[in-house]
């Protein structure tokens, strides 16, 4: 029987750098606070930092899907709930959806394909088997 899969949720507060002169957030904040999300997803499918840096195995973004409901402004907490959404032999996918703290609203949805490249050759590599076993 399949683990559960791997889900995460991250918290980050909408600083000035985040934000246009509005203060808005930009799309590109809203990119980074889903890459942290992701990076600790990654940690809990055995790819934490050290084991990236040790193996030269690294996950790579190769498609993002983003989909903007609502503005997130200076100031709001968010929530990134971010989880492994789909494998095939070569690649996975994530998804995030990030909801304001304060009324619960949804914000932003996202979705991402991540393929495994050894570095420093750039070489694509299937996905571990144990990952199937795991959550397929």
């Amino acid at each position: 029987m399949p683990d559960s899969v791997p889900t995460l949720e991250t918290r980050e507060e909408v600083m000035f750098f985040d934000t246009d002169c509005g203060g808005v957030v930009h799309n590109l904040a809203y990119l980074r606070m889903i890459e942290t999300c992701r990076t600790r997803l990654a940690a809990q499918m055995g790819m934490d930092l050290p084991t990236m840096s040790g193996t030269q195995v690294y996950p790579v973004v190769t498609r993002t899907e983003v989909d903007y409901k609502l503005p997130a402004k200076l100031g709001d907490w968010l929530v990134i709930r971010g989880r492994l959404d789909e494998m095939s032999r070569a690649r996975f996918w994530c998804a995030f959806e990030m909801v304001r703290e304060s009324d619960g609203a949804l914000l932003v949805t996202a979705r991402q394909a991540l393929a495994l490249v050894q570095m420093p050759a750039g070489k694509p590599m299937r996905l571990p088997a144990e990952w199937a076993q795991r959550w397929g």
